[in-house]
């Protein structure tokens, strides 16, 4: 039913934006005119029985700002009562709140969000909610603050939702998880340990921290991988450039002096006329092979784990990707044992989160060695995927009661290790890029220059 509803869903959200886009010209007037007539009749709630529904609805608003704005947006609840009680509770006057019955034919209030929170924003979320909380400042009026603060929207919403899930009377790690993919599953596990222990603002500090970290690693790999990138599709795009449009002008002239040409002249024309021919059939080849990889890696455990082990091996960036798998790894259930959670379950959650499936096996191997009651390292030892420096830091902490501690460690070295080697491939990659560049540029302009010679020759 969903799937012969999705066009329509689009058609709606196309209409949403042409009508928001439409009204943008008369926002001015409208505020000015709501501000000179005075306030039409709010709505009030109080006397109403309203019956909460099972599922969600969206209802569409109509209120008044702190700056005296006339707003219109749309908000999903149980009821009408609750969008009243959530728009007061952030300081709205409310004008009109009514059921957006196209919006709830097409289900829309159940689909759930698909922002992604980067681990900066995490990072910043986290530390803001630990601040406001320790100064006395009640979980909901923190988030309430934080929504107010974010200058975009799509964050101001997802806080919003957070606010009303908090009111509806469901904890902070429900609330979180009601809202997809928006949080990372160990943030919500962490939460969810928090709020047994009573150590929630502890948490929000050590997981803002390790969001910050897994911010500066992650802007590691992209430094190092920015520049290569960008020298690959420069070759890539003067390579073309020079086949379909350069090539093609001496073709001609090689085909009135009657020209012998060389095997590698022959082989550039060739290789031009096919694309000139098939420059189509080529690009849509390729989007569609792209597409198909994409969609595999996505949805079919053996590709993804055939891929993520072929990558593991390549002789470049072998070490960069095992030291990031072992500095999430480490870090992580660093910070699960830390706040109490156990061996068994921290590892279970670890094979949830991870998205690698090298490391997922690994896990899985270490939990069933566990309840044979064989040593959590194991799985570990002698394996290509865990170096062995990693290996006795964990064996030792298995062995000294110290897991937490000897996992933070192995994380902040592999963390300097893995600089260093970032430092090292952005020194070694960019000029391998650039000699592959010059010698396929160079190729070219020796497939269109030896001929010439020749020609010159027979003149002479």
């Amino acid at each position: 039913m969903s799937f012969l509803l999705w066009p329509f869903k689009k058609i709606y959200q196309l209409e949403q934006k042409i009508i928001d886009l439409l009204c943008i010209p008369f926002k001015f007037f409208n505020n000015n005119n709501h501000k000179n007539d005075g306030p039409i009749v709010l709505v009030d709630f109080e006397s109403t029985n309203e019956v909460k529904n099972k599922v969600k609805k969206r209802f569409k608003y109509v209120i008044k700002n702190q700056d005296n704005k006339m707003l219109k947006g749309t908000f999903d609840a149980f009821s009408k009562v609750d969008v009243h009680s959530f728009l007061l509770s952030q300081g709205f006057e409310v004008y009109k709140i009514e059921e957006d019955k196209f919006a709830n034919i097409l289900g829309l209030a159940q689909v759930k969000s698909k922002i992604k929170l980067r681990p900066k924003t995490l990072a910043f979320f986290l530390t803001q909610l630990s601040t406001y909380i320790k100064s006395g400042i009640t979980l909901v009026d923190s988030i309430k603050i934080l929504s107010r603060q974010t200058k975009k929207s799509s964050e101001r919403k997802l806080y919003q939702k957070i606010v009303y899930e908090l009111n509806t009377g469901v904890s902070f790690s429900e609330a979180m998880i009601r809202q997809g993919d928006a949080f990372p599953k160990l943030l919500i596990n962490m939460i969810k340990t928090a709020e047994m222990t009573g150590q929630l603002s502890s948490t929000l500090d050590d997981m803002a921290d390790y969001y910050t970290s897994v911010d500066v690693t992650r802007k590691q790999i992209i430094s190092a991988l920015t520049y290569p990138t960008v020298i690959f599709f420069l070759a890539l795009a003067v390579v073309t450039f020079m086949i379909l449009y350069v090539v093609p002008q001496f073709e001609g002239i090689y085909t009135q002096a009657n020209a012998k040409l060389p095997s590698i002249t022959l082989f550039v024309l060739g290789v031009s006329a096919y694309m000139q021919e098939n420059i189509i059939m080529i690009v849509l080849f390729l989007v569609a092979t792209i597409s198909l990889i994409v969609l595999s890696y996505h949805h079919i455990k053996p590709f993804r784990s055939f891929i993520q082990w072929f990558a593991m091996h390549l002789p470049v960036i072998r070490n960069v990707i095992i030291y990031n798998e072992v500095i999430m790894f480490t870090k992580t259930f660093a910070s699960l044992i830390n706040h109490d959670v156990f061996i068994t379950d921290s590892l279970e959650i670890l094979g949830k989160i991870t998205n690698n499936e090298i490391y997922k096996k690994l896990i899985n191997n270490s939990i069933n060695d566990l309840s044979n009651g064989k040593e959590l390292s194991l799985a570990f030892k002698n394996n290509w995927a865990f170096p062995d420096t990693a290996y006795e830091m964990l064996s030792t902490g298995e062995r000294t009661g110290k897991m937490g501690e000897m996992m933070e460690n192995v994380s902040k070295y592999y963390q300097e290790q893995q600089k260093t080697l970032v430092t090292q491939l952005k020194s070694l990659i960019e000029p391998v890029m650039i000699v592959i560049l010059a010698i396929l540029v160079g190729l070219i302009v020796l497939s269109i220059v030896i001929p010439m010679f020749d020609m010159y020759k027979q003149i002479d």
